[in-house]
């Protein structure tokens, strides 16, 4: 199976019981767009009209659309709504509870698995130490394990796939590793397709910021930009988030942030090359000098903004956590040096681009890996610009 293969809201079979109803498959980008309406709205929920006027279907369509949905459990009546003429609306709302998904974080040493639901709320979460850079079998042997522990938690509802985080170089769309640094052994490695194959679910592969940086876009409103996630942890990596969509780029190399050469003559990197920020920012932090490691970092935030020009930059990452205070400080002092420096010619006034720590703490890479299975069924939540009759 691959990152395509995902099947209907029904689910797949998997370990644990996972087996869901063989119900009847929610294709469409209409159907997307409304089951993303209702994600979007919470608890509170929408009515039928308003999701015709959002996403410019009809209401005949709309009213199709959502029967479905209630019928297979996805969508239930949330109240009534006062009218301005007639009758109450009914409010619909989505079903968090009826299906979840998996997130896998395979960091260098360690693995954080959660299982979520359709809201990307977490029910279940593990952790367990990881050694990545051993053979394969030792790795699939403890992501198994946690796996399977997982799904043992609760045997409904159905689990719709798993979506694995871990360090780049990789291929997201072939869902094969190539030379990971600090594990260049693994090049070529069909993990997706491994996994996939061992616990009888779809799996979808991603490098662990472009994970994170998906999952912390859909808790953005529409409209909110772009932002840089950068991760420092056992090594440092960006996701990209440009005008509300992920950037991967076409090989799935957007984001290697780290291996940004600042130092020519600089200490030697894990990737073979000198001077990368990541080598200056760890072997900062392994002498304790943080506010070395962290002005590193601002080094490279700044280098960011002015080749990107993003709108904001969030920082997470074990080591970042482990030390919040002095990144936010050290980031946020280069990014308003780099303002005072271009100062306010032109158009547009140019302040200091906004630092903050990234929402999820230390399961923000695995709760967006679970988001790399619920972001295609959502179909995001802005409004169309073309009217659809479809469902």
């Amino acid at each position: 199976m691959t990152s395509n293969d995902f099947p209907s809201f029904g689910g797949v079979g998997g370990v644990g019981g996972a087996a869901g109803a063989n119900l009847p498959a929610l294709r469409g980008h209409n159907t997307a767009l409304v089951l993303g309406l209702l994600r979007a709205a919470g608890e509170a929920g929408v009515s039928r009209l308003e999701l015709a006027a959002r996403t410019g279907l009809t209401p005949q369509a709309v009213s199709k659309i959502t029967a479905r949905l209630r019928a297979e459990g996805l969508a239930a009546e949330a109240g009534r709504r006062a009218s301005t003429g007639g009758k109450p609306a009914t409010v619909l709302r989505l079903v968090p509870g009826a299906r979840h998904a998996l997130g896998l974080h395979l960091d260098r040493d360690e693995l954080t698995a959660v299982r979520v639901d359709l809201a990307g709320r977490p029910v279940a979460v593990r952790h367990a130490p990881l050694a990545f850079a051993a053979g394969a079998e030792q790795v699939l042997s403890t992501v198994e394990r946690e796996v399977a522990a997982l799904l043992a938690e609760k045997a409904e509802p159905p689990v719709l796939g798993m979506g694995v985080a871990c360090p780049g170089p990789l291929d997201h769309t072939a869902g094969v590793l190539h030379r990971v640094t600090g594990a260049p052994e693994r090049d070529g490695f069909p993990l997706r397709d491994v996994l996939a194959a061992r616990f009888g679910l779809p799996a979808v592969l991603d490098k662990d910021t472009n994970a994170a940086a998906l999952g912390l876009a859909q808790g953005m409103p529409a409209g909110a930009g772009s932002f840089g996630y950068l991760h420092l942890g056992t090594g440092l990596g960006a996701g990209l988030v440009l005008d509300g969509s992920l950037y991967r780029g076409p090989r799935t190399g957007a984001g290697e942030f780290g291996h940004q050469i600042v130092q020519l003559d600089g200490p030697r990197c894990s990737c073979g090359q000198r001077g990368c920020i990541e080598a200056l920012c760890l072997a900062a932090v392994a002498r304790g000098d943080l506010p070395g490691a962290a002005r590193a970092l601002g080094v490279g935030a700044a280098n960011l903004v002015e080749l990107l020009d993003i709108d904001r930059v969030l920082l997470g990452g074990r080591t970042v956590l482990d030390h919040s205070e002095e990144f936010l400080g050290g980031v946020s002092r280069a990014l308003a040096a780099q303002a005072r420096t271009r100062g306010s010619a032109g158009p547009v006034a140019r302040t200091a681009v906004s630092v903050a720590l990234a929402p999820g703490g230390a399961r923000t890479v695995a709760d967006g890996a679970a988001e790399l299975v619920l972001a295609p069924l959502f179909g995001g939540h802005r409004p169309v610009r073309q009217t659809g009759q479809g469902d």
